[in-house]
């Protein structure tokens, strides 16, 4: 889609100051802690881009505020690197590079906003090579300390502590089914089936990388089998988020040209907790 098409749909430029007033008209406040989700070509053309989105967010959230996005690692080796043939497996074992949390680019596949707020002046970028999140704000260095090692999207994650601080998720025209906090329930849910991966990745300790065994639930694959409480076809994410807006939870409004959600994360986390062991459960 070319500008004027995103101009068209968005009936004219979203500018920072537009962005700012239909962030608070959705009910963003001052001194929010709000972990956001963005589909920028959902917004319409943007004035200045992944900056002036971060930048509005931050006027509205102000200084006792804070931004958080989830990172991962975009060169992360892929857990199935042990599969390979020996020498490939040793080749990556002596020379893939240590995750950084400075340097080391948030996954692509989470969009541009990650990767320009965790390179922003004052953010705090996690430890968790694999599962790493990023923040900016007054509390981002409590949400970003001592990521665990296993469980990263369990309890004491920053997950967790943006549940703890009382925060907001927000869908900035982001498909539903994209909500990381619901892999914090995952984490969380006393459900049968829970499926769990361990993998490898390098890390730099005392200055030197070494090679550190991981262990989480499966947010790759899925962390449960959900054929037979989601329809064929359907995404289990998005039908919990579509269940939680059914049942009155989070609230709907329209942020540039994008349909757009803000959710209270403890409310969230209560109500998909329960939804995944009561249907997963029986």
């Amino acid at each position: 889609m070319d500008e004027m098409d995103l101009l068209k749909r968005s009936g004219g430029p979203v500018t920072r100051g537009r962005l700012g007033r239909d962030l608070a008209a959705l009910g963003l406040g001052e001194g929010d802690v709000v972990m956001f989700h963005t589909r920028m070509s959902a917004l319409g053309y943007v004035a200045g881009g992944a900056q002036t989105v971060i930048d509005a967010l931050g006027d509205v959230v102000g200084a006792r505020g804070t931004l958080m996005v989830t990172c991962g690692w975009n060169d992360a080796p892929p857990y199935d690197f042990v599969t390979w043939p020996q020498a490939w497996q040793d080749a990556v074992r002596a020379e893939h590079p240590a995750y950084h949390p400075d340097l080391s680019e948030a996954d692509h596949n989470n969009g541009r906003l990650p990767e320009a707020l965790r390179r922003r002046p004052g953010a705090v970028r996690s430890r968790h090579p694999d599962v790493s999140f990023a923040a900016l704000g007054a509390a981002a260095a409590d949400l970003m300390a001592d990521h665990p090692w296993d469980d990263p999207h369990g309890p004491d994650s920053p997950l967790a502590r943006l549940v703890a601080h009382g925060g907001r998720v927000l869908m900035l025209g982001a498909p539903l089914d994209t909500m990381t906090l619901l892999h914090h329930c995952e984490a969380l849910a006393q459900a049968p089936g829970k499926r769990f991966v361990d993998y490898e990745q390098p890390l730099l300790v005392e200055g030197r990388r070494v090679w550190r065994r991981f262990h989480d639930i499966d947010s790759e694959e899925g962390a449960f089998d959900y054929s037979a409480v989601v329809p064929e076809g359907r995404d289990a994410f998005e039908v919990i988020v579509r269940d939680m807006l059914a049942a009155g939870i989070g609230r709907r409004g329209r942020v540039g040209a994008a349909e757009s959600h803000l959710f209270d994360a403890p409310r969230v986390v209560e109500y998909a907790t329960a939804w995944l062991e009561e249907k997963l459960s029986r």
